[in-house]
């Protein structure tokens, strides 16, 4: 315990870490954002669903507390993993906030009605705001975890961790009918290319990540 505050006390005495720490979480607000305004218009041009080879051969499974409850305990996860390793928070927040920012311009692209046979998601305050069910391509579910496994890749465990909670949630929302099987795979490798892209944009806050 008094290492992780002597490394909080290191990093937060800096005025760039705080500076750039604040913008970070700027730029995740702004990023909600833009997420919000993307999923009522997709809601309003939502169109017919169609056929999936992997959606129509398998039957749907409640999937409501892995979708919802999962993803909080994710959360949870990162946030702690935030407290105990604080040079990553610069560019873990900026690289989440890319991904919902490029995220947001993709669901506002093709407008996929969800499947009509799916499993019932209660739509409380929070899911409202960040999803409308009909934000289809591509799955943040799958994307998400592996971006940190991406983060943390020089941490074996924790890259583990998140490769296989990508896959669990991935295969998750494919058993619930709430994403097309393209959404799931694609999100590999645009997650990727949000990681690189990410790299450049904040070249120095990766740096910072990636030590010891």
């Amino acid at each position: 315990m008094r290492r992780i505050i002597e490394k909080h006390k290191l990093h937060w005495s800096k005025k760039s870490f705080t500076w750039s720490t604040a913008l970070g979480f700027t730029l995740l607000a702004l990023s909600l954002f833009v997420n919000y305004f993307a999923n009522i218009y997709t809601t309003s041009r939502a169109s017919n669903a169609v056929t999936d080879i992997i959606l129509d051969n398998i039957p749907v499974y409640n999937v409501n507390f892995i979708f919802l409850d999962g993803f909080a305990i994710f959360w949870a996860f990162v946030i702690f993993l935030m407290v105990l390793y604080p040079q990553k928070m610069p560019f873990t927040v900026k690289s989440i906030a890319a991904f919902i920012l490029i995220r947001s311009i993709f669901i506002s692209l093709t407008h996929l009605g969800i499947p009509p046979n799916h499993s019932f998601l209660e739509q409380s305050d929070a899911l409202h705001y960040t999803t409308s069910g009909n934000d289809m391509f591509f799955s943040s579910h799958t994307g998400l975890p592996f971006l940190m496994s991406l983060v943390f890749w020089n941490n074996k465990k924790l890259r583990y961790i998140f490769i296989g909670v990508s896959l669990f949630f991935g295969v998750s929302v494919l058993l619930g009918h709430l994403h097309y099987s393209i959404d799931v795979f694609a999100a590999f490798f645009i997650t990727y290319g949000i990681f690189h892209i990410s790299r450049e944009l904040f070249r120095k806050d990766y740096e910072l990540a990636e030590e010891v």
